[in-house]
């Protein structure tokens, strides 16, 4: 059980937390200060420490190098001690296990960092063994070049050990080198140290350099796990060592793990600006959400495929108002778009399809043609259309569509109505005369595909139709109101009158994100009809505000932070966003698991 360390945001993997001593220290940080070791069980036994709230206690322990025989391990085995104060157990990731501490150092870190696919391994093995609430420690392999790559893959606890005895050896490490004393002319930093003259400056200066560098690098990853930024840095600070690279491309194979500590949506955008990109847990989502779940209902409209734009959701911009113009509802239309794939237009608002920004230079790489490409097959295989008409410039987007046209898994022809630039008067004119005879859907038709839509990418394939009815016209058992894409989804009361007033309002579409709220008798309707539902199931009590993890018995594993939730218990029935994953409500001891918005006493 962990009584001293809370994780307040999550970045992936990467964690924002608390390790509440007497004074609070906000993580990922440097353990030096607070951190108390009375010593390994190997020089001499020794009883349990007496603990400080102040501090950290590391308690006795026998810690074995990697590569360590499991017998020899289990013959030296320590009992954990059960304490009153804040505790750090020390283990190796191959035997890692829930003692019941507030944080684990792991001791066979020098044996595995430095290495990719092993440092993936020993991580991702570690924290399937230990409590989801317990901080995580590396000793003797911070840098302030590595340390947000440690971060972004879980780590919450570093010592500067490495480091200073690399300055001692007249290393100079900075976030993106690690330099020869001997070699700098000036010094590129302004630290405290860093404040001699050059030819003042001593190794032991150097080694406080380096803890002062490493020191103000957390400051930085503290911060962009606070923005929900910090993917964007390790892009960068992976290309300054290869196997930071090799580890950035291992975790992004790992999909499970990352995928499960990813929130659904956040406030940051996604900057597209590496290769590495197209990997990200976000993009990878959504190309698979899309193109397993979504399902088009405009079933007797033609695919109308046409190019994203800089402004987001891209019907706000004025190419995308030039082509709705052209289109006039008589087609379904679908954006092409590096990094995120296909987006149709009832999935324009959700994230991260309004929430990024991509290098724009004209040129597609291979790796952004083959992406996409593989993303328009698998959704032309899901989806049947009767035409697909391609308004997409010469560059990247026809080669991408001759492609997957050339797939002998899609059957359909694509006709090309783009003559020179897609806005141009010839070409949207080729694009209106294209569509001659294409019947409209309606305003009510597009409403209630996009909220079925939503409700089959948040929830599941089919949950649109298992909730809100299949069929959009006049035996649809829903009514929408509002202005897109701010629209209320009611249930149709079958004894309304004349003017077909809605029943009871059973969600919400929240356009900065592109997800569904629901009420409690859309709660109630969710659980009740066929679509996955995502539960969790609470003690006897009725939440205000918020469940606290210690008050979650059990929570669904598909549920990831982000997520509607329905809270069920003896005494209450409540709706509410998840703000832990389901795996970590059911095995935390702390923390907010759910951030409740309606809730009723049973």
């Amino acid at each position: 059980m962990t009584d001293y360390f809370e994780v307040h945001e999550r970045d992936g993997a990467a964690r924002l937390g608390e390790l509440r001593l007497a004074e609070s220290v906000s993580t990922p940080a440097l353990a030096d200060p607070f951190l108390d070791d009375p010593g390994s069980l190997w020089a001499a036994e020794q009883g349990v420490p007496e603990g400080d709230e102040a501090a950290l206690t590391v308690l006795p322990h026998r810690s074995f190098p990697a590569g360590t025989r499991d017998e020899v391990r289990e013959s030296f085995a320590v009992d954990h001690p059960d304490v009153e104060f804040p505790s750090a157990a020390v283990v190796d990731s191959r035997g890692a296990a829930d003692l019941g501490a507030d944080a684990y150092l792991l001791s066979d870190a020098q044996g595995f960092v430095g290495h990719g696919e092993a440092f993936r391994d020993a991580i991702v093995r570690a924290k399937a063994a230990l409590p989801p609430d317990a901080a995580l420690g590396l000793s003797g392999v911070a840098t302030p070049r590595n340390v947000a790559v440690l971060a972004y893959a879980g780590v919450d606890l570093v010592d500067a050990t490495l480091a200073r005895t690399k300055g001692t050896q007249g290393r100079y490490l900075t976030a993106d080198a690690a330099h020869f004393l001997e070699d700098l002319t000036e010094l590129p930093c302004a630290c405290p140290a860093c404040a001699k003259p050059r030819g003042e400056f001593t190794r032991a200066d150097c080694a406080e350099h380096n803890v002062n560098a490493l020191r103000a690098e957390l400051r930085r990853v503290r911060e962009r796990i606070r923005s929900g930024r910090l993917r964007d840095y390790v892009e960068g600070q992976a290309r300054h060592e290869g196997w930071l690279t090799a580890t950035l491309r291992e975790f992004d194979d790992q999909w499970g793990y990352l995928e499960e500590r990813t929130p659904l949506m956040r406030d940051a955008e996604v900057t597209a600006a590496s290769a590495e990109t197209l990997d990200r847990v976000e993009i990878r989502r959504f190309a698979d959400r899309v193109t397993s779940r979504y399902r088009n209902r405009f079933t007797d409209q033609p695919l109308v495929l046409v190019p994203c734009s800089a402004t987001k959701p891209y019907s706000d911009s004025q190419s995308h108002r030039q082509f709705h113009d052209a289109v006039k509802w008589r087609g379904h239309t679908v954006s092409m778009t590096s990094p995120i794939g296909v987006v149709p237009q009832e999935l324009e608002t959700t994230y991260p399809a309004q929430h990024y920004d991509s290098v724009v230079t004209g040129d597609w790489s291979e790796d952004e043609i083959e992406f996409v490409a593989e993303v328009l097959r698998r959704y032309l295989e899901r989806n049947d259309y009767s035409r697909v008409i391609a308004h997409v410039p010469e560059d990247g987007y026809r080669e991408i569509c001759e492609r997957v046209e050339r797939d002998p898994a899609v059957d359909l022809d694509f006709e090309y109505t783009c003559v020179d630039h897609p806005t141009t008067d010839e070409s949207l004119g080729e694009l209106n005369a294209a569509l001659q005879g294409e019947p409209a859907y309606s305003k009510r038709e597009r409403e209630h595909n996009t909220v079925r839509a939503l409700a089959d990418y948040l929830l599941g394939d089919g949950a649109g139709d298992d909730l809100f009815g299949g069929d959009a016209g006049a035996s649809a058992d829903i009514r929408t109101t509002g202005r897109y894409p701010k629209l209320q989804v009611w249930g149709d009361d079958p004894d309304a009158g004349r003017e077909g007033e809605p029943g009871e309002q059973l969600a919400t579409m929240v356009p900065q994100y592109g997800t569904l709220s629901f009420t409690l008798d859309g709660a109630r309707r969710w659980v009740e009809s066929d679509a996955p539902t995502k539960r969790v199931e609470i003690d006897a009590f009725v939440p205000h505000g918020s469940v606290l993890a210690p008050g979650v018995v059990d929570a669904d594993d598909r549920i990831r932070v982000g997520d509607e939730v329905v809270v069920e218990g003896p005494k209450a029935f409540a709706v509410g966003r998840a703000a832990m994953s389901g795996p970590e409500m059911a095995g935390s001891t702390r923390g907010v698991a759910v951030e409740v918005r309606h809730a009723d006493e049973n």
